[in-house]
C-alpha cells in the first residue's frame, strides 16, 4: 500500500475509531464470490470500464480505478449496502475499494480467468 494511502487510512481510522481494512475485509470477500465477479465485469462493460476490470482478472498488470469508477462499477445499491454494513463514509469505502479491489480480484483469478459461477472461493 502506498505511504500516502496508508496515511489517509490511518487518519480515517483514528478519527472514526474503526479499522477500515477490517471493516471492508468481510464485504470484500462477498464481492469476490464468482457470481459477484461476473456481475462486476458485466456492469463494468456496460459503463465502458470493462477493459479496466479485465486487467484485474488477467495475468498482466492491474489498471488502477478511481473511487468514482468503483462507484460506477459497483452501482449505487451495492455502494449504499457497503456503507450500511461497514458504517464508514462513502468516500472512505470507495477510496479503500479503489485501492484494494483490483489486487483482490487479481488474487482471486490467478489463472487470468473468472472462476466458474458454481465454484466456491477460498476465504483469505
Amino acid at each position: 500500500m502506498s505511504d500516502f494511502l496508508q496515511n489517509i487510512l490511518g487518519k480515517v481510522e483514528s478519527a472514526l475509531g474503526v479499522d477500515v481494512q477490517g471493516a471492508l475485509q468481510q464485504q470484500l470477500q462477498s464481492l469476490l464470490q464468482p457470481q459477484n465477479l461476473e456481475a462486476l465485469l458485466t456492469r463494468a462493460d456496460q459503463a465502458g470500464l470493462g477493459d479496466k476490470v479485465r486487467s484485474w482478472v488477467s495475468q498482466g498488470g492491474n489498471v488502477p480505478a478511481t473511487p468514482d469508477e468503483i462507484r460506477t462499477i459497483l452501482g449505487s445499491d451495492m455502494v449504499h449496502n457497503l456503507i450500511e454494513k461497514t458504517g464508514l463514509p462513502a468516500d472512505t469505502v470507495l477510496t479503500a475499494l479503489a485501492h484494494f479491489l483490483p489486487a483482490a480480484v487479481d488474487k482471486q483469478t490467478p489463472q487470468g480467468v473468472l472462476p466458474e459461477t458454481g465454484a466456491e472461493t477460498k476465504q483469505a
